[in-house]
């Protein structure tokens, strides 16, 4: 039976209820069901599948971005030696955890981090084989350590690119609880040992510790953080939110990935997202940030969408579907 995009999705599609195989998709995506080092609400290991799901009831002409899916939309079967580490190495988080963290480096922490390197040479395998065959990433995780290795891929492969962060935390904390690949230390992490990122601009900041301030006070311009209650400020004193856009990404090189973690929106859009926190950007807000992304000149060369927890209903799931067709007509927008 042919293919009908305004059909419902068929039973057993992929993602979106696209038939695409990789080989004929331009945007690949890695769903990463690992979110072992959550350290408040868990579940974001089901994100992934949750999406995959909730992606089903998307329509496929996008307003925005018009018939999307005729590019080609593919996600990939998740790695099994990844799903099949996030139970037993969660196991060995929450003993840590349930006695106040460890030190960075000690042999309690040393099968947890190991655990989060392999994932991480995982992600970084399959990003670069998709960067190689001239496609679009996106990884769907999982919690945020989940996209090191496509952000580190996408930076090796375009030196000086710049990330465009969403996030109500600013995840820049030394090794969070002790554990070297912390969802709380991802940036942290990309800063220190991936060179070719040339700078990080944080937009939705609203949770963060002084030793993430002094950071980015101290980064030398290499990290610019918009936080959410400078923005909120701004917008109550007459500034559009357009405006605001605009300078943010006027401060990103040529070539930009994308990393949006859900909790960067308002928590009604995310309840069950594991580090909640009030404030964030409303679902078209952060629809016009990305599209002012989309609009600059600029090119995208991957993205993720991570800490998607789904609650007993799919409103969480149902919204990151939504942004993750955004997120792909956007970067297709880049490549034409």
């Amino acid at each position: 039976m042919a293919f009908d995009p305004n059909a419902a999705a068929p039973p057993g599609s992929g993602i979106f209820g696209l038939p695409h195989r990789e080989d004929e998709a331009s945007i690949v995506l890695v769903p990463v069901p690992f979110a072992a080092t959550v350290s408040y609400g868990g579940g974001a290991e089901n994100g992934p599948d949750a999406i995959l799901a909730a992606s089903a009831q998307v329509d496929l002409y996008d307003l925005q971005y018009g018939r999307v899916y005729e590019h080609g939309i593919h996600m990939l079967a998740a790695d099994g030696d990844v799903a099949a580490a996030q139970a037993p190495t969660r196991a060995l988080v929450e003993a840590v955890l349930a006695d106040g963290g460890a030190e960075p480096g000690s042999a309690r922490v040393a099968p947890i981090d190991a655990a989060g390197a392999m994932v991480n040479a995982r992600v970084h395998a399959a990003t670069a084989r998709i960067l190689a065959a001239g496609r679009i990433p996106g990884i769907v995780g999982g919690d945020h350590s989940a996209p090191y290795g496509s952000i580190r891929a996408c930076a090796e492969r375009f030196p000086g690119l710049g990330i465009l962060h969403v996030d109500a935390h600013a995840d820049l904390r030394v090794a969070y609880e002790g554990f070297r690949w912390s969802h709380a230390s991802i940036m942290d992490n990309v800063l220190r040992d991936v060179p070719q990122v040339a700078r990080l601009v944080q937009v939705g900041i609203r949770d963060f510790c002084e030793q993430e301030f002094l950071a980015i006070q101290q980064s030398r311009g290499r990290i610019v953080t918009h936080f959410d209650a400078h923005w909120q400020r701004r917008r109550l004193c007459g500034e559009t939110f357009d405006r605001l856009c605009q300078e943010t990404i006027a401060a990103l090189p040529d070539d930009v990935y994308v990393s949006i973690d859900i909790d960067g929106l308002d928590p009604a859009l995310c309840p069950h997202t594991g580090t909640p926190v009030p404030g964030g950007l409303q679902f078209g807000e952060l629809v016009h940030l990305i599209g002012c992304l989309a609009d600059s000149g600029r090119r995208i060369v991957g993205f993720d969408l991570v800490e998607v927890a789904p609650g007993a209903d799919e409103w969480d799931a149902n919204v990151a579907a939504r942004v993750l067709y955004k997120l792909c007509g956007a970067a297709l927008r880049t490549r034409r």
